[in-house]
């Protein structure tokens, strides 16, 4: 797979997770009439003009490129929503609130292709970059914690890409205690010819925000 290639950064390129976020339903209102699309995943349609409709966000974006529809925003990217998302966030430093598994992938998308079907759209970005800005220090901050008496690590409530991100990190820096405290397991990963895997003072951080703005950017702004 594509996001194999570089296996220090994650599991999944960034491209893969969005091309899975693209299967969550979403709503649409139609501007045409048209007939019912029978696709492999299921039958979407028939479609009536001004009547709204469920469809994968893929076949949304796809009509909305072609002038065929308007896209519904979901209910959790409306401003009161969010602003309660992010307030709950900044009040509960050791947990993440619930919000879709793709939230990151969806906004992205609907940005990309759908901004002037969202209402208050800056003040919308804005939030959503806040909230994964304070969900991505509550997860740093536990990084920093990890010590060599931790066996398993549980985080609730995270997203597809949070944990896409998060994920290589966190089995490197066990594997890395791990291996310190087995002489045994150090001298196995000698003789397959494996190499240590470093593990430098607060390293996640740099790497960890790069891969994690350089996906999610709304804007040009430097951070």
């Amino acid at each position: 797979m594509a996001g194999q290639s570089d296996p220090h950064l994650s599991i999944f390129s960034p491209s893969e997770v969005e091309f899975v976020a693209e299967d969550e339903i979403i709503e649409i209102v139609p501007n045409i009439r048209m007939e019912a699309l029978n696709m492999i995943c299921g039958d979407f349609g028939p479609f009536f003009p001004q009547i709204a409709s469920k469809v994968p966000l893929w076949l949304a974006v796809a009509l909305k490129k072609r002038g065929k529809c308007t896209i519904r925003t979901p209910d959790w990217m409306t401003v009161d929503r969010l602003t309660q998302v992010l307030d709950a966030e900044r009040e509960s430093p050791k947990e993440f609130q619930p919000l879709p598994f793709h939230y990151i992938e969806i906004s992205k998308l609907l940005f990309d292709h759908a901004r002037d079907d969202i209402s208050d759209a800056y003040l919308v970005r804005s939030l959503i970059e806040d909230i994964r800005d304070v969900r991505f220090h509550k997860v740093e901050t536990g990084l920093e914690t990890i010590s060599g008496r931790t066996h398993a690590v549980k985080l609730k409530n995270l997203s597809a890409m949070e944990v896409n991100i998060i994920r290589p990190f966190m089995v490197r820096t066990l594997q890395a205690f791990y291996k310190h405290d087995s002489p045994q397991m150090i001298q196995q990963a000698d003789n397959i010819g494996s190499r240590p895997t470093p593990v430098t003072d607060r390293g996640p951080r740099v790497s960890f925000q790069f891969y994690a703005y350089e996906y999610f950017s709304f804007s040009t702004e430097v951070y």
